[in-house]
């Protein structure tokens, strides 16, 4: 099999097996594009003639590539046209009769030699290649939407394929710009093994109406730095894809975080397969058409009707860089601040972090000193929560111990007069256990920031069962006059945010543990393939390897789901000290701490 693949025959011209094709035509490749459908073909080639012209306008490519680029895709309505290929890679629809019938007929056109790949996301390569006659030259070759401008590619070896095979396809990933991972036979693979878990989580979440589509695609895209919300990506792959795909990993993993929601299943039959339907999570302006429109569940701009109470002073409880990043935020929104403390040189402390971050903002010219000066004269650090006596709004920023902030609310309770809205700012802990702590369990809510505070425009407003409607419209109020987008939410572990984001980091921690691919492969597959800003294991190391544990361990005890217990390795790390950046080693090892 040592072949430049220099002809490649793509079975199927889809969406994805148009991108393919374009790829490689303008590659260098000569390809053969085959699909029972002649509208299909045209489209494909009316679809090569558009995105060739518009290089040629951008200046990538001239127009005597274009003519050949062109020149090199024909297209054919029969396999037999694959006769002459070193590679065939289909794109046909995900099932495996439609899969198998495309094999076996390739079995009696195509030459020994040649490569026979499959772009399935979801079905098993090893059953594919069972069914061949030539098993040792079935592979995987998953390409990513949009293939032209996606990076990742993953080769997907049986057990039963020719490390010839893979070498040869490996080489030509690399030739056409890609990245490619080689990874093991199972559904999903990398990308989308991590990927759909997270994205079923997401579906699922909405279906109990724990949140808004709107707040959850917020929250994920402002929260995590992700380039989209996970219902509007789930629209966008198809709901029904989505829905093939977990079914496949729960047949293998039997983990309930794999079992599709039923609300997959609920717009699949109803024909609601997302944008290639015009509506699925949310309603389009067409079929095929990325541009949301307003539908019966958009919510209106004039939703709240319950007036907030005037907040005018703010105090700040803490010392940390959470609770100096929040008093930042609101003394330069106007606001007068007091920063309290356990005592006065720790406050102190405080404010002089404030003012460093200020003049790294005057430095890089996104403020000017006579603001800087204005906005470090609203803060007034106190060494006593007493100083909170005449504040209208109180934001803990404390340690994550449930009996400290407990603790906490019990003396804001006291010091706070009657009205002030007292807000903690918990990632795990139940805020209503903070409002039990205090007599006005009604004006207690969640106002959970994002590190770092000045920076992230995120802000999870959570309410209690007992939080009032007053203080619920306070906050939001609050974080608009703050430039903070609020997204609402109930009091449960995790919120939004982590509540998707950490099952996710750990079933990475579970792939590494399984020996299916390295931290690098999956790092890479997540940030080429998924467009993460982080791969998981680079944002473990960063978020502390304890907290990651901590968190996990809240969920798993609030949702009672095997699926969410914490993978060993991340515990023996965390036992063994290993908590990533800020002690010099956790998944990986760092210079210095």
């Amino acid at each position: 099999m040592d072949t430049p693949l220099s002809t490649v025959a793509v079975v199927g011209l889809g969406t994805m097996g148009t991108g393919i094709a374009e790829i490689l035509a303008r590659a260098g490749r000569e390809v053969i594009g085959i699909d029972i459908s002649e509208e299909a073909a045209r489209l494909a080639v009316s679809s090569l003639e558009a995105s060739t012209a518009r290089a040629v306008e951008r200046g990538r490519m001239t127009d005597e590539e274009r003519r050949d680029a062109l020149a090199r895709f024909r297209t054919f309505s029969d396999l037999q046209a694959a006769a002459d290929a070193d590679l065939v890679i289909e794109v046909v629809h995900e099932s495996y009769e439609a899969k198998q019938q495309v094999f076996r007929a390739l079995d009696a056109i195509v030459r020994p030699t040649t490569v026979l790949a499959t772009g399935t996301n979801a079905l098993s390569v090893t059953r594919l290649a069972a069914d061949s006659a030539h098993p040792e030259r079935v592979l995987g070759m998953h390409f990513f939407n949009p293939a032209p401008a996606m990076k990742l590619v993953e080769i997907v070896s049986s057990v039963l394929t020719a490390p010839q095979a893979v070498e040869a396809v490996t080489a030509l990933a690399r030739d056409l710009g890609k990245e490619p991972v080689a990874v093991g036979d199972r559904p999903g693979f990398v990308a989308d093994g991590l990927l759909f878990g997270y994205l079923n989580q997401a579906a699922a979440m909405y279906e109990a109406k724990y949140a808004s589509r709107e707040d959850i695609d917020a929250a994920m895209k402002l929260g995590c730095g992700l380039p989209m919300g996970p219902l509007a990506l789930l629209d966008l792959i198809g709901i029904d894809t989505a829905r093939t795909v977990l079914d496949a990993m729960y047949a293998e993993s039997h983990d309930r975080l794999h079992a599709p929601a039923p609300i997959l299943k609920q717009l699949s039959e109803a024909g609601l397969r997302g944008r290639k339907s015009g509506r699925g999570f949310y309603t389009y302006e067409a079929v095929g058409s990325q541009t949301v429109v307003r539908d019966a569940l958009t919510p209106l701009e004039s939703a709240g009707v319950t007036p907030g109470r005037p907040v005018r002073s703010v105090g700040v409880a803490g010392s940390g860089t959470m609770a100096s990043g929040i008093a930042e935020v609101f003394a330069k929104a106007g606001y007068d601040v007091v920063l309290a403390a356990r005592s006065q040189e720790k406050a102190d402390k405080a404010k002089a972090r404030i003012a460093k971050s200020l003049s790294r903002s005057v430095d890089k010219g996104r403020m000017t000193a006579e603001a800087r000066d204005e906005t470090l004269d609203r803060v007034t650090p106190a060494g006593s929560l007493d100083a909170f006596s005449d504040v209208d709004l109180a934001v803990e920023a404390v340690a994550e111990d449930l009996e400290v902030k407990q603790q906490l609310f019990e003396t804001l309770d006291k010091v706070c007069k009657p009205g002030a809205v007292l807000a903690t700012t918990t990632s795990s802990l139940p805020v209503v256990a903070c409002a039990r702590a205090t007599s006005r369990p009604q004006d207690v809510i969640g106002m959970h920031f994002f590190n770092p505070a000045p920076a992230m425009k995120l802000v999870e407003v959570v309410r209690t069962v007992l939080t009032s409607d007053a203080v619920h419209a306070t906050i939001r109020e609050v974080c608009v006059k703050i430039r903070k987008h609020p997204v609402d939410c109930g009091d449960r572990a995790g919120f939004i945010v982590n509540a998707l984001l950490f099952p996710y980091l750990n079933n990475a921690v579970k792939m590494v543990e399984q020996h299916y691919a390295t931290l690098n492969d999956i790092d890479a597959a997540m940030k080429l393939g998924g467009g993460y800003p982080m791969g998981p294991f680079e944002l473990l190391d960063v978020v502390g390897l304890d907290v990651s544990l901590a968190i996990q361990k809240v969920l798993h005890g609030e949702f009672r789901d095997p699926g969410l217990a914490p993978a060993p390795l991340l515990e023996h790390l965390v036992a063994a000290g290993c908590l990533g950046r800020k002690t010099g080693r956790g998944f990986r090892e760092y210079a210095g701490r």
